[in-house]
């Protein structure tokens, strides 16, 4: 037995050692650490439970059968976070780059459909080369097997993906699906054709960062939702978003002890908005201000930033947070920040996470640009994305909620349980001076000038929309932090539902 027990022990540090200390050297040098490296830091101290160590792959072309090597390229398991049970799956580029085969992909599927059997978070580490060319069409048939799984387990799991170096060819398809996706800078890339591809048949010359680095996903295209220095802050903070999220969709978010008084005014708030109607303000500062302990997770904080969006706790619970933001392009809606919202309030509404929605909103970006890039049908995915969603939804308006931007950004009429306004808010279907210019196009400036006061007399305020029940109260700044948390305290037992549909066809 002793033999046997030895033999177990060398082929565990076998497979533990992946490609080998020169390997392991290598990555050290990119300032990057290994899959097992990361899986330590992601998860509490002792609580990681291997699957499938020893799989190798099968294939036998071009040398593949004298190259084998323990776990084939991936470590995969399970373990907590604070004590909260997660799977995980960590690419090893230490070993044949990381690069998928049929193994690969089956160990896998084999905790994705683990996790989605279970009801727990699943969170993929990528570091890898692609599809394991020796393979074919093995490799490609792994991918899909995977693609199938990220898709069955949508809005049931949450799915967080984290590219830690490259991500490149049908890899970049698995996170895609997933709910959330995090980089590293200047360590990670994503893209579906490599630089020596785009050389080959556009001509570009091209880096791998310039083609898809995190300068590109986090901040161009929306595809990432944020982006950390290095593999130690990306960890901690994917550990900080698993804190704020429920297990599966048959759970309730989690609700931590809170020490920060749900009875709490904040007096400075009273002063928040400017006496220029068209100065700027922070709305992180009113975010901030309002929920517990300043505690704040933003999602894709450096992209379409005029939309601020993500998960904070009121009275220990977690909610979702989605506020235009006046200190970027006055926190008008437009293509980015309608889709990004969508997305979030989508999200949230899956795993049954309350909204709080902040209104400034001078109504949806004008010109060609927008409008040939399709502004109607991204704006209406924030709408639909409102319209759809049961879960509790508190709004406030701050200052501006002028136009179809006052509908989308869940109003009353879509649904809005519980809608608060500023005595600074002001509803209307366009700024004064627009509207009367409009209205009295043919009157003297002069004459203007006197309808344009007679306009915001009578609609730069809040008490016509509070006359017709749109606005459910008009509240003290102060007050907004103790207003939000009884509303949400009072919608606890909301329930709703949808008319039964096979699936619903959002404009996408």
């Amino acid at each position: 037995m002793k033999e046997i027990l030895e033999e177990l022990e060398r082929r565990r540090s076998e497979a533990r050692a992946g490609g080998g200390g020169r390997r392991i050297d290598a990555q050290h040098a990119k300032g990057k650490l290994t899959a097992r490296e990361r899986l330590d830091l992601l998860l509490d101290e002792g609580s990681f439970e291997e699957f499938d160590m020893f799989v190798e792959h099968r294939a036998v072309d071009f040398g593949m059968a004298e190259q084998k090597i323990s776990g084939d390229g991936v470590v995969t398991g399970w373990g907590t976070i604070n004590g909260r049970l997660v799977f995980v799956f960590s690419k090893d580029f230490t070993v044949f780059g990381g690069s998928l085969s049929n193994a690969h992909a089956r160990k896998i599927v084999k905790v994705q459909e683990q996790a989605l059997k279970v009801g727990a978070p699943i969170i993929g580490l990528f570091d890898a080369g692609g599809a394991r060319i020796q393979e074919g069409v093995d490799g490609l048939a792994g991918y899909a097997d995977i693609f199938l799984q990220n898709t069955l387990a949508s809005g049931v799991i949450p799915q967080i993906s984290v590219i830690m170096g490259p991500c490149a060819g049908g890899d970049v398809y698995s996170p895609a699906i997933t709910d959330f996706i995090f980089m590293v800078k200047d360590t990670s890339y994503m893209y579906v054709t490599g630089p020596d591809v785009v050389r080959t048949v556009t001509h570009e010359e091209v880096t791998h960062e310039e083609l898809g680095g995190y300068r590109v996903h986090a901040l161009k295209s929306g595809v990432a939702d944020g982006a950390f220095e290095n593999d130690l802050e990306a960890l901690t903070q994917v550990r900080r978003l698993v804190d704020f999220l429920p297990l599966s969709n048959r759970e309730k978010p989690p609700a931590r002890e809170c020490h920060d008084s749900p009875e709490r005014n904040e007096p400075s708030l009273d002063t928040l908005i400017p006496a220029n109607p068209n100065k700027p303000y922070d709305m992180k500062e009113l975010i901030l201000k309002v929920v517990d302990e300043a505690d704040f997770f933003e999602i894709s904080p450096d992209y379409a930033k005029n939309i601020i969006c993500g998960f904070a706790r009121i009275e220990g619970a977690t909610v979702g947070v989605v506020a235009n933001q006046p200190q970027v392009l006055a926190g008008v809606l437009d293509i980015d920040s309608s889709r990004k919202a969508a997305r979030f309030v989508r999200f949230c509404d899956a795993f049954d996470i309350p909204l709080v929605t902040l209104v400034d909103v001078p109504g949806f970006m004008p010109g060609t640009k927008q409008e040939q890039g399709g502004l109607i049908r991204h704006g209406a995915k924030l709408l639909f994305a409102y319209a759809e969603a049961t879960v509790p939804k508190v709004t406030l308006i701050t200052r501006k909620a002028y136009g179809g931007a006052y509908d989308v950004m869940s109003s009353k009429h879509i649904r809005g349980d519980v809608n608060y306004a500023w005595p600074s808010a002001e509803i209307a279907v366009m700024g004064s001076k627009g509207a009367v210019e409009i209205i009295f196009r043919n009157q003297t400036q002069e004459e203007l000038v006197e309808r344009e006061a007679e306009y915001k007399a009578r609609f730069a305020n809040p008490f016509v929309a509070a006359s017709r029940g749109y606005i459910d109260d008009v509240i003290s700044p102060h007050s907004t932090r103790r207003r939000i948390a009884r509303a949400l305290r009072n919608l606890r037992g909301k329930v709703l539902t949808n008319p039964w549909k096979k699936h619903d066809n959002i404009p996408l």
